[in-house]
């Protein structure tokens, strides 16, 4: 016996409270078949612009993943998507898969985080030299751009939002994407990259592949295309970038 809706699986999503981005992009990719279930990790909304405050927001996702994963784990999904960007690049590349292998032991299932399928992704296209958009305050941005230079990428170009708090991350606007790709592109740069999950980039990124002639790679997409992957599901998606079409 299979789910009736998810007959082919179920994705389950851990992600902030404050998110409102992961959901609807995770759910324009959904093929077919296969089903998101999502659990929200309960965290205020707050200004994080001070070290202080911003260390606080870190602890808060941190302590919440475990009991989130707990949650969704009821609906036995076949593989689990860990939708906290920042916490997947903290500490570098071991502490990286160190966090993973924790996450499978918990859950019991795989595990895609963004850092790990960004690697991928990467590897697909057989690029190294990255120019790298995030939604963060200067502390996340070195947290994303020392797990890559670590992993043997370079960053070319970075680019922080210095968003203000959690929630007004899904606020910035196709046009503030478009501006920061325009600005961070150059001959110099391979691939240019989207960090943040709650940073709506999907559909302006899938735009700029276009007219940037690169590729352009948006953290929700990446991470769910890892997982289909992985669960062994190979559709092919139009729209939503080369990543989806091709590999």
């Amino acid at each position: 016996m299979v789910d009736c809706l998810g007959w082919r699986g179920i994705v389950g999503i851990v992600m902030p409270s404050t998110n409102t981005s992961v959901q609807p992009e995770c759910e324009a990719l959904r093929p077919r078949g296969v089903t998101n279930q999502i659990a929200r990790i309960s965290i205020p909304e707050r200004k994080i612009t001070s070290e202080d405050a911003f260390a606080e927001h870190v602890e808060a996702m941190r302590s919440g993943i475990g009991p989130a994963v707990d949650q969704v784990m009821t609906c036995a999904p076949n593989h689990l998507i860990m939708g906290v960007a920042l916490e997947a690049f903290w500490g570098g590349v071991a502490k990286a898969e160190e966090l993973r292998l924790s996450l499978e032991e918990r859950a019991g299932v795989g595990v895609s985080m963004g850092s790990e399928s960004l690697l991928a992704a990467l590897a697909c296209f057989k690029v190294k030299r990255i120019a790298v958009l995030t939604p963060h305050q200067p502390r996340g941005d070195k947290v994303v751009s020392d797990y890559l230079e670590e992993a043997g990428h370079t960053v070319v170009r970075l680019k922080g939002l210095k968003c203000p708090t959690p929630r007004m991350i899904a606020h910035t606007t196709e046009a503030e994407v478009r501006e920061a790709y325009r600005e961070l592109d150059g001959d110099d740069v391979d691939a240019i990259v989207q960090v943040g999950t709650n940073l709506a980039g999907m559909a302006v990124s899938a735009e700029a592949e276009r007219w940037l002639g690169k590729p352009v790679l948006s953290m929700n997409a990446l991470t769910y295309w890892n997982a289909l992957r992985r669960m062994g599901i190979e559709d092919k998606f139009h729209g939503y970038g080369r990543l989806l079409e091709e590999f």
